[in-house]
């Protein structure tokens, strides 16, 4: 039997919420557009990934990145990352 492991999923992160627009700083990401979907942690490493929705034009992949590497959209290589400065205003 599989083991599966413990994860909290929260659909509100650091002032965003689904739907938001977000940047990737992650060379598999160049030139994509990304929505945020959830913060996820794993209980059992302690580990945490950020899940967001896009890629390429026309995509819509779940992709799963480090909470450093998502940015407010324009913010990227310009400020800090939404982990980096919690509760901006996203408008």
């Amino acid at each position: 039997m599989a083991e599966t492991s413990r994860v909290k999923r929260s659909e509100h992160w650091a002032g965003l919420k689904p739907g938001d627009a977000v940047d990737i700083d992650d060379a598999r990401a160049k030139r994509g557009s990304f929505e945020f979907v959830a913060l996820v942690e794993h209980l059992d490493s302690g580990s945490i990934s950020v899940e967001v929705v896009g890629g390429r034009r026309g995509d819509r992949k779940l992709w799963s990145f480090r909470p450093e590497q998502v940015f407010l959209p324009g913010k990227r290589g310009k400020g800090p990352s939404v982990a980096e400065a919690p509760g901006l205003d996203l408008r």
